[in-house]
């Protein structure tokens, strides 16, 4: 089973204006609500592809109750936990180019976190989790780290999308998968990396600090995927994105969705590196056409 987890999910507001300027009154064109969260969205996708998984995570207030709403109206299945204070909302302004103003995370108490806890207690042998997003504040800052170091002992494999501190303490536990973009694969070893060979370099020192398999999006110039034998870079022809919402996480989730079907780590790839670019050139999400429509153009090589 996936499980997905999402510790500071959002509501998501989409606003269309045909320019901006600070200190004066827009009419909105268009606008969009959704539940937001690196770890809804896996789930999202994941679902729109036709594999099940349950969502994790904290929600509470009037956002709340929309976030939950919203996640069981995509039909994922959840066990979203309660807390008192209202949810996040994210402001997603979208002019000549894309701005976000991220919203006010809530408090989340200790009872939460021990809820939490005790759903993550039943995982076992064979389950996926994704551990994706940012932590709240009032959440400890090494919980990617505790999961881990409790979870895959046991067999599950972790997939962690996050950057920073959160990224760098986790390695030595062993994730099954890390997707960092080439900017925090260079931040977390203090360099630039602006090469497809860059990235590989940078993913086997990742994989030698401990994560098992490593995704590295570079934006229009493809992904990298390393492991201890395998190396690969996905290429697509250069378009103009759309969207910047979701593309990893449908990375994430394509890769799951091929892998757990196939088992082989080039056909996952390739699926993912299709899913991803598929809803960066969509207003919404992948579908399975979209996804389909782009495989053919998914050039594979080999690296060394």
């Amino acid at each position: 089973m996936i499980f997905t987890l999402t510790l500071n999910p959002s509501l998501d507001y989409h606003v269309w204006v045909s320019s901006f300027r600070e200190g004066t009154i827009h009419s909105v064109e268009k606008e969009w609500k959704d539940a937001g969260g690196k770890g809804i969205n896996v789930s999202k996708v994941l679902k729109i592809l036709g594999m099940e998984s349950t969502a994790l995570g904290f929600v509470g207030g009037f956002t709340g109750a929309f976030i939950r709403q919203q996640v069981e109206k995509a039909g994922v299945s959840h066990h979203l936990i309660q807390v008192e204070e209202d949810s996040r909302i994210n402001l997603k302004l979208k002019a000549a180019a894309e701005t976000d103003l991220s919203g006010v995370s809530p408090t989340i108490p200790q009872a939460a976190l021990d809820q939490l806890w005790n759903q993550l207690a039943d995982l076992s042998d064979g389950d996926y989790l994704v551990l994706a997003g940012s932590v709240p504040e009032s959440v400890p800052a090494d919980i990617y780290q505790k999961l881990i170091r409790q979870l895959a002992p046991k067999g599950v494999r972790i997939c962690l999308d996050a950057s920073g501190e959160a990224l760098r303490n986790s390695l030595a536990e062993g994730p099954f998968l890390i997707k960092p973009n080439h900017h925090e694969l260079g931040e977390l070893f203090g360099t630039r990396i602006a090469s497809a060979e860059e990235a590989v370099a940078y993913g086997r020192k990742a994989v030698e600090s401990g994560a098992q398999n490593v995704i590295v999006s570079m934006a229009g110039e493809g992904a990298v995927f390393v492991n201890r034998s395998e190396a690969y870079r996905a290429i697509i022809p250069r378009q103009q994105p759309v969207n910047s919402i979701g593309a990893g996480d449908s990375l994430v989730a394509g890769f799951l969705y091929r892998y757990l079907q196939t088992n082989e780590f080039e056909t996952a790839f390739r699926f993912a590196v299709a899913a991803g670019s598929a809803t960066a050139l969509s207003e919404g999400f992948c579908t399975q056409e979209t996804v389909d429509s782009f495989l053919p153009q998914v050039r594979i090589s080999i690296m060394a």
